[in-house]
């Protein structure tokens, strides 16, 4: 089954807006905030077994909204 459609996530704690779930070159997952930019840090897997396990740990920060975001002037 997709990760993607296994993880639920919340709106985005700064804007209300939808999280995207982004997997960086087979190295990493984080959420990224679709409308504001905000985003998780980046959770890194070595292993096909890792991979999923990230892909958690990233929809879980974003969950409970361990995020950052840039903004102007900063």
């Amino acid at each position: 089954m997709d990760l993607h459609a296994k993880l639920e996530l919340q709106d985005c704690p700064f804007c209300g807006g939808a999280g995207l779930l982004e997997e960086e070159n087979n190295w990493c997952w984080y959420v990224m905030c679709m409308d504001c930019g905000a985003q998780t840090a980046a959770m890194e897997f070595c292993t096909a077994e890792e991979r999923e396990e990230a892909a958690r740990m990233a929809a879980h920060l974003w969950n409970i909204g361990k995020v950052v975001r840039g903004d102007i002037g900063e």
